[in-house]
């Protein structure tokens, strides 16, 4: 019986010293006044947290309040967060949702440094290089609040994304990767989440075509491009027309415990997000795909990535026409074919 309970006290103690190390200590509240007490010590008490944030916390909020309820109040700033797409092909929704974060962030505090996006070769050739005039427009973000770092190799964007959280310099930092590299362990986001604890800055994780797995993130966000809806006028919706950019958010992971599903439009115009309420269509149709009630159909076309660098793809080919496979191959000009001699050719008539 007491090697039991000594094992369960240092079992305990270890958690204790993990969640320490990671930073994910219970948030200790003070008991309300008058309020019954259960249990005898001390007045205050360690209560769960299910909605709402710890005072003192440094939180970058989206604006939408059921959202920011949901995460605890918004996301930590001096944390890991992770951002995932499930397919390659919502790599474009996945780095505008984290452009919109980071245009909401550099424009709270005028004085704040720049921010350094890092992303390897891979991941840029498959999802695209952002686009400094769209990002002024869009997202308010002036191009020399933005930095890039693209590097060939996983190993050294994690030297890069950890080296970086560390200057006071960068206001924050984001990593895009691709896929569920080896590299990319709990180890390595303890690390990346550490340096982001330290520093007191939101380091943002960019993970294109994932799957969720183990992390040091406190929250992990799934974005997906969402139906934008009509433009409103006037006179009401204008019909064939495309609306704001929207965003279908899926909260995986949070602080809090709680999950759930989101539409959310970005106003390019002020620069704030707006929840779609009412609608139940968490679908995304695009380039002939349709998806429904959460499954994804298959496309009706084959679908090729174009190269970054080259000539175009070449046309289909046209009608083929039979042609002889009998007899020496034509000559070319005025040469013999290859099984023709020169004893076999004809006497030219001349004149």
């Amino acid at each position: 019986m007491t090697a039991s309970v000594t094992a369960r006290e240092t079992v305990f103690s270890l958690r204790h010293q993990i969640a320490r190390i990671e930073g994910t200590l219970p948030d200790r509240f003070d008991a309300p006044a008058g309020a019954p007490c259960s249990i005898s010590g001390p007045t205050d008490q360690i209560l769960v947290r299910r909605s709402g944030s710890a005072g003192g916390e440094a939180l970058l909020t989206t604006g939408v309040a059921s959202l920011d309820d949901t995460l605890g109040g918004g996301l930590l700033k001096a944390a890991l967060t992770e951002i995932h797409g499930p397919e390659t092909r919502d790599a474009g929704a996945v780095a505008g949702f984290a452009l919109a974060l980071l245009g909401r962030l550099v424009n709270c505090d005028p004085a704040a440094g720049p921010a350094l996006w890092i992303g390897t070769a891979q991941a840029w050739q498959e999802g695209g290089f952002p686009y400094a005039r769209g990002l002024q427009d869009l997202f308010d973000i002036v191009p020399q609040s933005l930095l890039f770092c693209e590097v060939p190799k996983l190993t050294d964007a994690l030297w890069v994304a950890e080296e970086a959280a560390r200057l006071t310099t960068l206001s924050a930092v984001v990593l895009e990767i691709r896929g569920n590299p080896q590299r990319l362990d709990l180890t390595a986001s303890r690390r990346l989440h550490a340096r982001a604890q330290q520093a007191a800055k939101p380091v943002l994780l960019l993970r294109q075509a994932a799957l969720a797995e183990p992390t040091a993130a406190p929250i992990r966000l799934i974005v997906e491009p969402a139906v934008s809806a009509l433009r409103s006028t006037l006179a009401g919706p204008l019909d064939g027309s495309i609306g704001r950019p929207a965003f279908a958010v899926s909260v995986s992971k949070s602080r809090t415990g709680r999950w759930g599903k989101f539409i959310l439009e970005w106003n390019p115009d002020e620069h704030s997000f707006d929840e779609r309420c009412g609608d139940e269509r968490y679908a995304t149709e695009r380039s002939g795909v349709r998806m429904r009630h959460g499954k994804r159909a298959e496309n009706s076309v084959s679908v090729v990535s174009l190269p970054r660098c080259g000539a175009d793809m070449a046309a289909a080919p046209g009608a083929r026409l039979a042609v002889s496979t009998t007899g020496p191959a034509p000559a070319t000009g005025a040469q013999p074919s290859s099984t023709e001699r020169s004893t076999h050719r004809r006497a030219r008539r001349a004149g």
